[in-house]
């Protein structure tokens, strides 16, 4: 016969205590959660004027469009569709921009026709059955291209303004330097030049920080990572947080961006879930992809036939600022080429300087429409 001990019973009862707890404490949540952010989302809000009028001219639409035989989602919003249409690639792979566009960087719908695209594999485009095989350099750049085709066409435009940050920006060059013809200007932010030597650098500035910080579990942290280059994809992703802890990565704390996703009338809550599950993929389904691997716009991108900015923060290591101005320095760029530093930034100056970020994109536009 099995005998069961008053001690047992006691611990017993005691862990089923703290279980309700638990669980009454995740009911209370969602209840809340639901009052102040409702389930029901996934719509963009109309754009009106001053006096709280409709713009007749506007357009705020929130939609899919197929590409590379997936349906993928776009926010497109302007307050006049007369207006150039700008394609943002955004970072990552899954670092969408879709749910935190409209609170740093709204003020460009009145100059453009902002169109903010969830890639394959991230935020609204990552839905549960998803095949990471897809991600490829190859397939992402094909995406990129028919979405350009597919604005171009629905706008009635020949040509769109092309900005990409980070993971985007090496989809941004490649477009750049494959198809000139359809693009006003190219935005590098944060630009992908050569992910090696920036490692290099990156890591010795972090040796310098942690040094400096006296902080013995980083000092361990950063001797067991090693130096770069970084073949294992999980060594790399600890590299990347702690350059971010240190100040080199994403300006802004991680819970005004929570907050700021949270009230995006955009994404629902399945959005958000799936848009942590992109964002913590990244890029580990391409890291052995050699086209992913071997791109350096040092070797393989020396010209750009249209106008290029870059946009740069002066005190990013995620990608230094001494690998852009060295590529800015060798570029050829007949057409032009402009080099802007963020003196207060780091790896995002759309969201930490977004009234300076605002203005120079409205600059471009001045400089290079025709």
């Amino acid at each position: 016969m099995y005998h069961v001990s008053s001690r047992s019973v006691v611990k017993a009862i005691k862990i089923m205590g703290k279980m309700l707890s638990f669980f009454s404490t995740v009911v209370v949540f969602l209840v809340a959660f639901s009052l102040f952010f409702p389930l029901r989302r996934g719509l963009t809000a109309p754009i009106h004027d001053a006096k709280g009028n409709l713009l007749p001219s506007s357009i705020a639409t929130l939609e899919r469009v197929e590409l590379g035989g997936m349906s993928q989602w776009v926010l497109i919003r302007g307050s006049n569709t007369a207006n150039p249409v700008l394609l943002w690639l955004h970072g990552g792979p899954g670092a969408a921009q879709m749910p935190v566009a409209h609170y740093f960087n709204g003020a460009l719908e009145n100059d453009f026709v902002v169109v903010h695209w969830d890639q394959r594999g991230a935020g609204k485009s990552n839905p549960p059955d998803f095949d990471e095989r897809t991600m490829t350099f190859e397939q992402f750049i094909s995406d990129a291209h028919e979405m350009t085709q597919y604005l171009k066409a629905r706008f009635h435009q020949d040509k769109i303004y092309l900005v990409g940050h980070s993971w985007g920006s090496q989809l941004g060059l490649k477009l750049a330097q494959a198809y000139p013809q359809d693009y006003f200007a190219y935005v590098g932010v944060s630009q992908v030049i050569d992910a090696q030597l920036a490692c290099q650098l990156g890591y010795t500035w972090l040796s310098e920080q942690v040094s400096q910080a006296s902080n013995h579990k980083d000092l361990q942290r950063l001797q067991k990572l090693g130096p770069p280059p970084y073949s294992d994809h999980k060594k790399f992703v600890r590299y990347v947080q702690m350059i971010d802890a240190y100040g080199g990565g994403v300006d802004v704390g991680i819970g005004e961006l929570a907050g700021v996703t949270l009230r995006s009338p955009e994404y629902r809550i399945i959005d958000i879930l799936a848009y942590l599950r992109g964002a913590n993929r990244g890029s580990g389904p391409m890291w052995d992809d050699p086209e992913y691997q071997s791109f350096n716009a040092l070797k393989d991108i020396p010209q750009l036939l249209i106008p290029v900015y870059f946009f740069t923060g002066k005190r990013d290591y995620n990608t230094p600022l001494e690998v852009t101005e060295l590529y800015f320095g060798q570029l050829d760029a007949p057409a032009g080429k402009t080099l802007v530093i963020f003196e207060d930034s780091a790896h995002t100056p759309f969201l930490k300087e977004p009234e300076k970020f605002n203005r120079e994109l409205r600059q471009v536009k001045v400089e290079t429409l025709n």
